[in-house]
């Protein structure tokens, strides 16, 4: 494996509550606890955020502080496609799932020739748009911007021609466009959506392995099944939201936690599963909320445990 380059991106501006951006300090402290030197082995950057635009009056209920969103996610897009350039591995640590974004378009842009495919392990479906968002955070919008979809026809809000600019940045943020196809997404323990997202799953056709389907026919089983979908993609990004996990079995310390999810063991064996295929170019872990935790550090305990094993 290529030697690890840890991209430290604390921006939390994409989600509804607040406390995302202390999580990549949430997982250094549980290495500490562990006596585990992990964060001192590997060269890493600070990302530059815009989280002090929280004290901003929010006036966009449709697509929340999208702007410094996008801004975000250029920046975001910008290290990775260095990191990549210069051979290494990106360990994208970050606040809200918003940034995910930036991750697929770094890695379509330092390769744009190359088609990319992605694991999303995520409780959630993140395919909501500024017309159809209930919230307005956009950290519920990334994948439906790299896609390319607008998912007018489950319209639910009236969005200002301002915004609706805002979104066309951001969909078109790859050098590459759509960023991503429909077929070369893969989800794994989707369970919490709204109809309309379900409505670009089923139209799009987009597989989501669940979490009893995993379990009674086999972590394995279904990650090989998944790597066969793959198998015309030349690489690979996956991305480890931690509400994946079951909050009632391991810690609420998520911003949008949802029960009956997968145990870190089963994370690491679907992440090794995917990484042995060669084709990983990066992994990104999210949505650490130490502030919501009701059992001290125990979800970034959780996914540094995920970290270690994989590494």
């Amino acid at each position: 494996m290529k030697p690890i380059k840890i991209l430290k991106n604390r921006s939390d501006i994409g989600a509804g509550t607040r406390g995302s951006d202390m999580g990549i300090d949430a997982l250094e402290i549980a290495a500490i606890n562990m006596e585990h030197d992990f964060f001192n082995r590997h060269p890493f950057i600070d990302i530059p955020t815009h989280n002090e635009t929280v004290y901003n009056k929010v006036k966009n209920t449709t697509a929340k502080r999208i702007k410094f969103v996008t801004a975000q996610c250029e920046r975001l897009k910008a290290e990775i496609k260095q990191t990549l350039e210069h051979d290494l591995f990106p360990l994208i640590l970050s606040g809200d799932h918003s940034s995910a974004l930036g991750s697929l378009a770094g890695i379509k842009s330092a390769n744009p020739e190359k088609t990319l495919g992605v694991i999303w392990i995520d409780a959630h479906a993140d395919l909501h748009t500024p017309f159809s968002s209930p919230s307005g955070n956009v950290h519920g919008m990334p994948l439906a911007a790299a896609l390319g979809h607008d998912n007018i026809d489950q319209k639910i809000n009236q969005v200002s021609q301002e915004t609706i600019s805002d979104w066309e940045q951001m969909k078109n943020m790859g050098s590459v466009l759509p960023i991503l196809k429909p077929e070369h997404l893969i989800y794994f323990g989707v369970r919490d959506t709204e109809h309309q997202e379900d409505t670009i799953m089923e139209r799009c056709k987009i597989k989501n392995y669940k979490v009893h389907e995993m379990r009674h026919r086999g972590v394995d089983v279904c990650v090989q099944e998944a790597l066969k979908q793959l198998k015309g993609v030349d690489m690979i990004y996956i991305t480890f939201d931690v509400d994946a996990l079951d909050c009632d079995l391991i810690s609420y310390g998520t911003g949008t936690p949802v029960s009956k999810g997968f145990d870190p063991l089963e994370v690491v064996t679907m992440i090794k599963g995917v990484m042995s295929s060669k084709k990983v170019v990066a992994l990104e872990v999210c949505e650490i909320n130490p502030l919501l935790d009701h059992k001290g550090n125990r979800m970034a305990e959780a996914a540094f445990e995920v970290i270690d094993s994989i590494f």
